[in-house]
């Protein structure tokens, strides 16, 4: 959520920055700026006269005290027409500080200066690219017929038992799935984030704390009866855990990952870039979360970038890395970089992971902050990453290592697996 402190003070520069989204920004900031008018102006109302109130109150006993009967009835007359003010004027002020909110929370992330123009995916911007594309035998497959082949994938069989996009994995499909999990975990804690486990539901606090609700909740399984929210990342219930806080500087970076199923609706997917593992529904993904300081959280995410450039070396598979345009750019992120998977038997591009800096959007909602070394709280940076998605990685893996004898284990996984081929 954007700060109303920066709206006032680089207005012209925000509106200018929000057209690169394809948005014109300039009405919604003006009502903004108003709307925190209006309540700022009922708060000092309400303080002036809350404080006249109370200077009354310690007058009417005094006046009691003195024998000054008729005074003091007066003035308690008076302070029951102030309290009947105050309880208007906090009325007015909870209706205007609701109204500020709900257009706050229209308003998207700032993009990043280097972040390009641009209107959808084809305005990114590649900046790496690396990894050889393997030259496949005739006759090669794409993921979801390999899948049936060698029968480590049940699609039918999750639609039996759900629906389309949540998909039964067996034998040694289940195991190659259980191995990346526990490797990518590995990864992350090797490179110093800790470890958690966390709940795969959570309330609407936590969906608003980053930024899900209520830009994405068309897209989110909402449990009404208990209304929960089951996650579509583990950036929620990771970032949430520091909902609230106040650290103290030294306290920063905290490096956290996670390992979770993701649920998402998906709605209006269809057609045949959603075959298979392509996209789903329910799928499995390991998360890499940051909370910096505001003067290192750039240095940060290139230090993420580069740690998901390691993974995929190792596992040797040819990746781009995309800069995300304005029209790309999710709701939350102020610079975004996607990966991408080559996957060589559908000849395309597959994302597997992005990762994105926040900078204060998300601690704003969440009120996370931390205790400068002079002293002052300021809020803190959140920063995330996939490291990484599953589905498309285990695809670009059963595409790209296929060969007439079956489908090779890269070699970094083997040890996981307890396997080197799937034949």
């Amino acid at each position: 959520m954007l700060q109303v402190t920066d709206i006032r003070d680089n207005k012209e520069k925000m509106i200018a920055a929000l057209a690169k989204r394809g948005l014109d920004a300039a009405q919604v900031l003006e009502d903004v700026l108003q709307a925190d008018e209006t309540r700022r102006n009922t708060q000092a109302k309400l303080d002036e006269t809350l404080a006249q109130s109370n200077t009354f109150s310690k007058e009417i006993g005094k006046l009691f005290q003195n024998g000054e009967t008729q005074k003091a009835n007066l003035l308690k007359e008076k302070t029951g027409q102030l309290k009947e003010a105050s309880k208007e004027l906090s009325e007015q002020l909870n209706a205007a500080s609701d109204k500020l909110q709900e257009l706050l929370y229209t308003l998207p992330n700032i993009p990043n200066e280097l972040v390009p123009a641009g209107t959808d995916e084809n305005d990114n911007e590649e900046t790496f690219r690396e990894g050889t594309v393997p030259e496949l035998a005739e006759g090669a497959l794409p993921h979801w017929e390999l899948a049936k082949k060698y029968d480590i994938i049940d699609f039918e069989l999750g639609v039996k038992i759900t629906g389309a996009g949540f998909p039964v994995y067996k034998g040694k499909g289940a195991r190659l799935q259980r191995a990346l999990i526990s490797y990518f975990l590995d990864k992350n804690t090797d490179a110093g984030y800790t470890e958690y486990q966390v709940p795969h539901l959570v309330n609407e606090a936590s969906g608003y704390g980053t930024g899900q609700l209520p830009d994405k909740e068309g897209q989110m399984y909402h449990s009404t009866v208990d209304d929960l929210y089951l996650i579509p990342t583990a950036e929620v219930p990771v970032t949430n855990m520091f909902r609230g806080d106040l650290v103290n500087s030294s306290d920063l970076p905290i490096h956290c990952t996670a390992y979770t199923p993701c649920f998402r609706r998906e709605a209006g997917s269809y057609g045949a870039h959603v075959r298979g593992l392509n996209r789903l529904h329910q799928f499995d993904k390991v998360e890499i979360v940051r909370v910096e300081h505001p003067d290192n959280s750039y240095a940060a995410l290139d230090e993420m970038v580069e740690h998901v450039k390691n993974i995929l070396r190792e596992l040797k598979l040819p990746y781009r890395i995309l800069r995300l345009c304005g029209g790309d750019l999710g709701f939350t992120s102020a610079l975004t970089y996607d990966f991408e998977v080559f996957s060589t038997a559908q000849d395309r591009w597959l994302e597997i992971s992005s990762v994105s800096n926040f900078e204060t959007f998300q601690a704003n909602r969440l009120k996370l902050r931390f205790k400068d070394a002079d002293g002052k709280n300021k809020l803190a940076h959140t920063l995330n990453g996939s490291a990484l998605a599953l589905p498309r990685v285990l695809a670009g893996i059963l595409e790209n290592y296929q060969t007439p004898d079956g489908i090779k284990i890269p070699e970094v996984l083997v040890p996981y697996c307890g396997f080197d081929m799937i034949n």
